[in-house]
């Protein structure tokens, strides 16, 4: 019978960038294995080499979790439809005796205290409220402005960035003229324009190990809007131990995801996401891109969860993922279900106290494995060899939306992805110098041609942005 696989994004290069497929199966177990079979690049990515799925791939039969059935076994019936999910990141506020409006705040809240599920006992509790967003980014932006907006009492932010030209396609909090100035410093003087009366605590440091529990601790609920994956499982982990509200949100180009973790009971991150994805298999904004306006519909369904939690009103994103598609306007829903072996929630908990959590996805804390010199140029040395009129083949290795940007001249354009398949456009005789945006990628594509019986292939070192920093500043940078 006929089923819908649904791909997600960071897996579409390797079904040929289709969204849907068509997939005969009788179980779950057996579609997969006509997907991946079909796709041989895409197995890779979903089964790890003893044949088990990753722990960081959920797959959803309609709106069922069926991480903790039996898979291979699970039955489809026909127009069933397969989701991949990879990870791509209540109480109320108690009242204290002292907390009232003044009559100039009874007028700014004027419209939530006509609202009987609000009223003056909740904005008493918003002004109680202790809420710390870690990020003051592109998630972090709506949420600070919102719950400032809102009258929170007190906005703790974690940030440690300064503000970039790139950020204000989508970081709300921030304008052109604090471009250079540390976020901290922006966001500060945007929310007290605002609101002066929300109390607010900066933090400009990188959320660790060594720092997360002491920051933490003084909160009522934390409002995660990194882009890391280690940052998201220490926000995960330090919440959990401290028994904090993780109001989670993530984003990548098009789609986003919500869910509220932490609470007694419910599951965290770890149930949805046991462990990361390799480094580099998801792209960050600076690699894949975001829509500018995604953040702020994250962030405001963040925010909107972090009020709903303060007025003990309504129904949270507990046990539940609200996933986003702005090309489709489409909300969906997933059910989780909390692992009953998870080594940081789960009464058998394994994890009891913070640890290193660069180790734990992978990214290693010693110096990045490097190319051998003699496997890199310089962008002044092919600068000097390609005045001097030497046979040179360019290979861009970016996607075909950066190549529209900017280019060397005389380069061709093969993306990493579609490299293995196209190997045959090359001559393994010439003298290639592969680039990309920063060298990440061409020095990837160095190492497989060169394994491929390629030996006269270099990588550009700093990439094209390295070609306009150093041989052609009218090159765009972004």
């Amino acid at each position: 019978m006929s089923v819908t696989v649904h791909i997600p994004t960071p897996l579409r290069q390797y079904v040929g960038q289709a969204e849907t497929l068509t997939i005969e199966g009788k179980t779950v177990g057996d579609a997969l294995h006509k997907l991946t079979s079909q796709y041989p690049d895409l197995k890779k990515h979903l089964y790890s080499e003893d044949g088990n799925l990753r722990s960081f791939i959920n797959i959803y039969v309609n709106d069922e979790d069926v991480r903790y059935l039996e898979r291979n076994k699970t039955p489809l019936k026909e127009s069933d439809e397969i989701r991949i999910i990879p990870s791509i990141a209540g109480g109320s506020a108690a009242v204290a005796p002292n907390v009232e409006l003044r009559p100039d705040e009874i007028l700014r809240y004027s419209r939530h205290l006509i609202m009987p599920e609000v009223g003056m006992e909740g904005q008493l509790k918003l002004k109680a409220a202790r809420v710390l967003t870690i990020g003051a980014g592109g998630l972090g932006s709506p949420l600070a402005l919102y719950l400032t907006a809102a009258g929170v009492g007190k906005l703790g932010i974690v940030d440690f960035d300064v503000v970039d030209l790139t950020n204000l396609q989508r970081q709300i909090l921030h304008s052109t003229e604090t471009v250079g100035k540390p976020k901290l410093e922006s966001a500060r003087d945007r929310l007290k324009a605002l609101n002066p009366d929300v109390q607010m605590e900066l933090y400009d440091a990188k959320l660790t190990s060594e720092n997360a529990l002491e920051i933490l601790k003084d909160y009522d609920i934390v409002a995660d809007g990194t882009d890391n994956f280690p940052t998201r499982y220490l926000v995960n982990d330090a919440c959990v131990l401290l028994g904090k509200p993780n109001v989670y949100g993530s984003i990548f180009r098009f789609e986003g995801q919500a869910s509220v973790f932490g609470m007694p009971g419910a599951p965290c991150y770890r149930c949805l996401y046991p462990e990361p994805p390799p480094p580099g298999l998801v792209p960050s904004c600076a690699e894949g891109g975001v829509l500018g306006i995604l953040p702020g519909i994250i962030g405001v369904i963040q925010a909107t969860e972090v009020v709903k939690l303060i007025l003990g009103k309504g129904e949270p994103l507990v046990g539940r993922l609200l996933l986003f598609d702005a090309l489709r306007m489409s909300f969906r829903e997933l059910k989780l279900r909390r692992d009953p072996k998870c080594p940081i929630c789960s009464e058998h908990r394994t994890i009891h106290k913070l640890i290193d959590y660069n180790q734990f996805c992978g990214i290693s804390p010693q110096p990045q494995e490097k190319l051998p010199s003699d496997w890199e140029i310089d962008p002044v040395e092919l600068k000097d060899l390609l005045d001097k009129s030497e046979r040179i083949f360019l290979l861009d290795v970016r996607e075909p939306q950066e190549w529209q940007i900017c280019r060397i001249p005389g380069a061709h354009l093969i993306p990493l992805g579609q490299l293995p398949a196209n190997m045959n456009q090359l001559n393994s005789a010439d003298n290639i110098v592969a680039y990309c945006r920063s060298g990440v990628r061409s020095g990837k594509a160095v190492d497989l041609l060169r394994k491929s019986g390629f030996q006269k292939i270099k990588n550009l070192k700093g990439g094209i942005l390295g070609w306009a920093d150093k041989v052609d500043p009218a090159v765009p940078k972004y």
